[in-house]
């Protein structure tokens, strides 16, 4: 990770400029190799405001337990981010909603006879209990074609990721009598999914990997004859109620304001069984830093610092809040920063998603940003499965900030704060903080709000694949 490795230069640089009165905030790059754009002087009020510390040691408190949405640990958690916006000065609304939440079993189990492998199954999200046994049958990528001219009825079909999502494939199951699903995966590795959303009709069903995959099948094609048994206990669903936290800031000069609202924000939640201190309690700690470096810069339009519950569960709080604001404020809202897994040491680097791949206002400003810090610009890559795609939806830029490839602990219980970068949490915090206050700072006359189409784009809701 390159960083500031032209700092002192670029700000002498930045503060010739400003004499001259020039805002020096978009200044093209220098076509000299290795020099970045001048710095902008204004980075400085962010820069120099910044403590990672503060981002941390919130980090700390928040991934001292798992933070599941609609639980008294994710409740806890609300009240902790409140508290700490009006600690700041912020007016702080809890925007309540509810939704289906769904609690994974505590018994997982597969048993083979004559295997000896190990097995480890996985359950499914809105996967229910249940208890099944019966001859194993090969059932392809569980195609509705798959079914044909098999007899499957009261049997356990054995069945390969790939083509249709993992729900399709234990519905087309369960529509010809199977008795439950046996998923392995397609590629090296245990196999983590959703269903994405609950059904009546799922039959119980198990993940497990391609090894074990295979050595069932190459048991199939041998013409053996197995039979299994799956056990599936303690799911819970139903519904329950969850909250985003909503810190507001007036412009502070109203007779020079802009008619906008820029926001920033990230998910307060994390998965059953992990502490979330990258995911994301480093987005929550992150967008609390920046809100109390921002509180008392001045600004040109209405800020919001959000934090969103039930991410995790298919980006359900974020989804509520663009649904609640009005025509007027969607005309309004200028740009989205997101959040999301901002500082694992196990992660790669920093880039940005959006959810169709392509450049807005909110990446472009965080491009600029990066380049005149770090020399080079953050890269954009297409990319869902964080709240930046419900604002998407919605017809506002958005983007979010992540570090690609994941780390080995995402979603388990290692994800805990020793596993913290202090390092990408500084880099990330003055890349994100400097493109917000671009944009919200009073010399800055541009840009004005530019909505989007809104649209549907369920199929980037969730981490897993569903394929």
């Amino acid at each position: 990770m390159k960083k500031k490795p032209y700092l002192s230069i670029a700000l002498a640089t930045g503060l010739a400029l400003s004499s001259l009165g020039a805002p020096a905030a978009f200044a093209k790059p220098a076509e000299t190799p290795n020099q970045v754009q001048p710095f902008n002087v204004f980075d400085n009020k962010v820069l120099n405001q910044i403590n990672v510390e503060n981002i941390y040691n919130n980090i700390e408190y928040l991934s001292r337990t798992p933070r599941v949405a609609g639980t008294e640990a994710e409740h806890n958690a609300i009240q902790y981010v409140k508290e700490q916006f009006e600690s700041y000065g912020y007016e702080t609304e809890l925007q309540e909603f509810t939704f289906y939440g769904y609690t994974a079993p505590n018994t997982v189990e597969l048993t083979v006879d004559g295997y000896t492998g190990e097995i480890n199954p996985k359950s499914f999200t809105y996967g229910m209990d249940g208890s099944v046994a019966g001859e194993v049958v090969y059932a392809g990528l569980g195609q509705a074609a798959d079914f044909e001219d098999v007899n499957v009825t009261g049997k356990i079909a054995l069945i390969q990721r790939g083509s249709i999502s993992f729900a399709d494939k234990v519905l087309n199951a369960a529509a010809n009598g199977v008795a439950g699903v046996i998923i392995f995966n397609n590629a090296p590795g245990d196999l983590n999914g959703t269903f994405g959303a609950p059904n009546d009709a799922y039959v119980p069903a198990v993940a497990i990997s391609q090894e074990t995959g295979q050595a069932l099948l190459d048991k199939l094609t041998n013409g053996e004859a197995v039979t299994a048994s799956i056990n599936i206990e303690g799911a819970e669903a139903g519904m329950r109620t969850s909250y985003n936290v909503i810190a507001t800031k007036a412009p502070t000069n109203k007779n020079k304001a802009k008619d906008g609202i820029l926001a920033m924000g990230a998910h307060h939640d994390s998965v059953p069984g992990a502490p979330g201190a990258n995911d994301d309690a480093s987005g929550t700690a992150m967008t609390l830093e920046l809100a109390r470096v921002m509180k008392d810069l001045p600004t040109n339009m209405e800020m919001r610092f959000i934090t969103f519950g039930a991410e995790e569960l298919g980006l359900i709080g974020s989804r509520y809040y663009v649904s609640q604001l009005s025509e007027a404020e969607k005309d309004r809202f200028v740009g989205y920063f997101n959040m999301d897994m901002v500082g694992s040491r196990d992660a790669g680097d920093l880039v940005i998603n959006t959810p169709d791949g392509t450049n807005n206002i909110v990446s472009q400003t965080a491009q600029a940003s990066s380049e005149r810090l770090n020399g080079e610009p953050t890269p954009i890559q297409p990319g869902g499965s964080s709240d930046h795609v419900s604002f998407y939806e919605g017809g506002i830029a958005s983007a979010s900030f992540i570090h690609r490839p994941l780390e080995p602990w995402y979603h388990t219980p290692e994800d805990t704060i020793d596993k913290i970068s202090k390092e990408k949490l500084q880099d990330v915090a003055e890349i994100v903080g400097t493109a917000v206050y671009d944009l919200v700072r009073p010399e800055n006359q541009g840009p004005k709000a530019n909505r989007g189409e809104e649209q549907k784009v369920p199929h980037l809701y969730y981490e897993e694949q569903i394929k």
